[in-house]
Formats: structure tokens, sequence, C-alpha cells
């Protein structure tokens, strides 16, 4: 059981100075049977960087790692991180300023992503808890992380666990969307699929125009249309069904992924659009015509 309270923070800040904390660029990679000399201690790790990863093989005792930019003055307002399949062998905790807060637990929901907002601006603490079963057999713990800028979509519309995606967005909502989501998109659903696993569902989406993206997660079809296609994910328990007619997608990318923010039927969009354009409410411009 991981005790809560200042003084393990505390504890845990002396040891890092103590014992030389271990520093790398984005990524990190060890044993938890290399550790300090020190018994029981937990192992210090500070990685400079917006995305990374870390695995921790034969995960002992405890592994605190600090994320932050790789400038000093970046800000970022959110943490997401990623499980990597067949992770098992620590529960994995955000440090608060007096606690320990429970993100991931031994084995639950491989791949899933887990999003949380920043407790500091420059720098973010996950402290790794291995596991008592750990010492039976071989295991690994990995992760990957995004560091989230402060006007990125997933801040304005997604919890820690992404839940408010499962809402309809509201008309301001939507008009903050176009212009801070990673990818805009209009197009129609071709298919829904979903992962038990995962807890996901998959939005396939056809015949689209792509607005904006921030990386290729949306591809032009193979044919001489023009248009584009892409797949966009969202919470299984947001029970999203295929419909016919077009929408707006928007969102934020993890991980390689598009992630569903807001998505409006096109033709209420085009109205809010302009009626926002005339009133001189629309906070950005996008060319819907």
């Amino acid at each position: 059981m991981i005790p809560r309270g200042s003084w393990l923070l505390q504890y845990l800040h002396i040891l890092c100075f103590l014992t030389s904390c271990t520093a790398d660029l984005c990524s990190w990679r060890g044993s938890g049977l290399v550790g300090s000399p020190l018994s029981g201690s937990v192992q210090q790790v500070r990685l400079r960087c917006s995305a990374g990863s870390v695995t921790w093989f034969s995960p002992r005792h405890a592994l605190r790692i600090v994320l932050q930019a790789n400038v000093w003055s970046a800000r970022h307002a959110a943490v997401c991180v990623k499980a990597l399949r067949g992770s098992r062998g620590a529960a994995m905790y955000v440090e608060r300023a007096a606690s320990l807060d429970l993100l991931l637990q031994d084995g639950e929901s491989p791949e899933q992503v887990r999003c949380f907002r920043a407790h500091k601006a420059q720098s973010t603490a996950i402290f790794l808890q291995a596991s008592p079963q750990s010492r039976a057999g071989p295991s690994v713990v990995g992760f990957r992380y995004e560091l989230l800028r402060e006007n990125s979509n997933v801040t304005e519309v997604q919890t820690s666990t992404m839940q408010a995606a499962c809402r309809p967005c509201n008309d301001l909502e939507i008009l903050k969307a176009i212009c801070n989501s990673d990818f805009v998109v209009h197009g129609s659903i071709r298919n829904v699929s979903h992962d038990s696993e995962r807890q996901t569902s998959v939005i396939e989406v056809q015949k689209g125009r792509v607005y904006r993206q921030r990386s290729g997660v949306f591809e032009r079809e193979p044919d001489l249309s023009g248009s584009w296609h892409g797949h966009i994910h969202t919470l299984l328990q947001c029970g999203v069904k295929a419909g016919a007619g077009q929408f707006l997608f928007t969102g934020a990318e993890l991980f390689g992924e598009a992630w569903l923010g807001c998505a409006p039927r096109f033709t209420d969009f085009q109205n809010l659009y302009h009626s926002a354009k005339r009133v001189h409410l629309m906070p950005c411009d996008i060319s819907i015509d």
C-alpha cells in the first residue's frame, strides 16, 4: 500500500538528490534488478522531452519518473500515458502536492490511454509501485507518454478518463474545437468497430475533406477522387453507432491516433459558423464552403 502524505514526497526528492537521478532525453529502459545500493530505495528517472517511452524490466520496489519539456520555459497543461501491450508488474500513480493518486492498476486495460491535468506547469512525476507478484516470474512495465500544450483540445473537452467526449458539445465548445483541435475533418461514417480489450470504439471516416491535421492520421483515398480516409477513436462506453449524413469531426491526436472531441452534423455546424461570423463571435477563421 502506498503511504499518502507530504513526508513521502519529501523523501523522494531527497533520495533523488542523494542517488543522482538517471537522466535521458526522451525515453528510458532499465531494470529493477540494477538500482541504488540503498535497499528498498526508489529508482529515479528524469526525461526532458514532450513525448517518449519508459520500459522497466523486472520491476522491484518503485520507480519515479519526472517528465518535463526540453525547454524549461515550456508549459504543459496535461499529460497522456498509454500502457504497452503485455505491460504488467506495477501500478501507476500520479504525484500530486501531498499524495499519490492511482492512475492505472497492475495489468488493467492494456493500451488504453489515460490523460490527467498536470499539477505543475513545468514538470510532472509518475510513480510506479512494483507489485509483490512481480517477483514470481519475468515481467515488464512499459508506457508511452505525451505532454500536451495549454491550448490542446484534450485539455478543453476531455477529462482524465476522456469521459467528457461522450456528451454532445455545446455551441461554444464546437467553435473552440474548430480553432484548437489537432484535426478538423468533414466526412461521413463508413463503419464503427468496437474493441472490448481496449474499451474503445473506432470510427472509420470516408469521403473526407481535411481542413487541418497535426500529423498524417488521415490519408488520401487511393482512387482519383481526392477525398480523405481515416480512423477516429473514442470510448466504448460512449456507444457510438454508424449514422447517415455528413459530420465535422474534431479532436486530439495522441500516440499516432485520432481521438474524438466534438462531432456535430455538418449542416448544423455551417449554421452555427455563419451565425457566429455575422456577430463577430467566431474565434478563428476557416473556409468551409
